[in-house]
């Protein structure tokens, strides 16, 4: 069955030190801080959540996944799908968190660094790999964006269609935690170069850019500071859908 035959909106539940945190444009140190993980994520669900984004930011620094408590957790506490990102680096650490109970893994910088490893766990698990695509000025980039690939989202996206990811993440850095809105352009590039799911985030700050995101074809839009900050609520958000 391939994700999203619906559109969703999906809050962000964001890792760090066991806490949920929300950063700006994902520079450290510009956290703010949400409290517990659980709590959150049930708050989720009880607004109407199908799905909920969970990544371990100090894993994605570090490269080692470091909220792993945090995250059982909130698998074991809510009947929903989860997808989790942030410091998964190989085919036996994706598994082991499907076999967990985490139904999609989202790989970014192992995904650009070794693409195959997207076919290999698909062969195991199959439509379970979301590829995360970050881009600054139209450029695929990694290592917490801090290094650009010299690839476009598009492009690129269609390269992992082919390895069998099930779906794309595509997070637009020129916009993101700025609570200031989309762009829909990029979007629709990358929508238009697959026939999987792709999954936008980045810059939502209105129930507007949830809809302006719906119609650019995207199957679902993660939301992380908006819900948080209330600027909207989830349940209007899924009400205006």
């Amino acid at each position: 069955m391939s994700a999203f035959p619906e559109f969703e909106v999906i809050p962000a539940v964001d890792l760090q030190d066991g806490e949920v945190v929300q950063l700006v444009q994902g520079e450290r140190g510009t956290e703010k801080r949400y409290g517990d993980p659980v709590e959150a994520a049930e708050r989720w669900v009880e607004q109407g959540a199908e799905t909920l984004h969970l990544v371990d930011l100090d894993g994605a620094f570090e490269g080692e996944r470091a909220n792993a408590d945090a995250v059982e957790r909130v698998v074991e506490a809510v009947d929903v799908d989860v997808q989790l990102g942030g410091g998964i680096r190989t085919v036996d650490d994706a598994v082991d968190l499907l076999e967990r109970g985490v139904d999609r893994v989202i790989l970014g910088t192992a995904a650009v660094e070794n693409p195959e490893i997207v076919g290999e766990i698909g062969a195991e698990h199959p439509g379970t790999v979301v590829v995360s695509l970050d881009a600054k000025d139209g450029e695929v980039v990694v290592e917490g964006w801090t290094e650009g690939t010299g690839l476009a989202p598009a492009d690129a996206a269609g390269r992992y269609e082919e390895l069998d990811a099930g779906a794309i993440l595509f997070t637009d850095v020129d916009v993101e935690g700025r609570l200031e809105g989309v762009q829909t352009e990029p979007v629709r590039n990358v929508v238009e170069a697959v026939d999987i799911p792709v999954v936008a985030s980045g810059g939502v700050a209105s129930i507007d850019d949830v809809l302006a995101l719906r119609d650019a074809g995207a199957g679902a839009v993660v939301v992380g500071s908006a819900l948080y900050e209330g600027e909207f609520t989830l349940e209007a958000a899924i009400d205006a859908l």
